[in-house]
């Protein structure tokens, strides 16, 4: 069972083509572990992998994000799958709170707002930028 001081989040963005599996994740965990990985096989580049301890400051933040947007309280059922354009995924424990979220790549607003969930879709495409950046 989870505590109330439970804390992780990952996020991957990734596809399968003509340079292979390409993809960027990052993961951050409750003690501060900030963990990156960006693979491009483009011009045969090898993959990269960042591992940092951040301060609370920035796992509060986290947190702070998440719980503004709305997104524990969504549900990816009505999101587009994934497909060969490439697949993005969020995993979030906050609390007593385990989601996990898989959708299409999404390039564009546009693709959520013609999604049969745009509000839902937007909570995600909004939070997975804003934690990326």
């Amino acid at each position: 069972m989870a505590s109330e001081e439970d804390f992780y989040v990952r996020c991957y963005v990734g596809h399968k083509g003509k340079f292979g599996h390409e993809f960027i994740e990052f993961e951050l965990r409750p003690d501060g572990l900030l963990r990156y990985a960006n693979n491009s096989r483009y011009k045969d580049a090898k993959i990269i992998r960042k591992e940092m301890y951040v301060e609370m400051s920035v796992i509060d933040e986290a947190k702070s994000m998440i719980q503004k947007s709305g997104i524990t309280q969504e549900s990816d059922a009505r999101w587009p799958s994934p497909n060969s354009i490439g697949r993005q995924e969020l995993e979030v424990v906050i609390g007593d709170q385990h989601i996990s979220f898989v959708t299409s790549k999404l390039h564009r607003l546009m693709d959520v707002h013609d999604s049969n969930d745009p509000d839902g879709l937007s909570a995600f495409y909004f939070l997975t930028g804003d934690l990326r950046w």
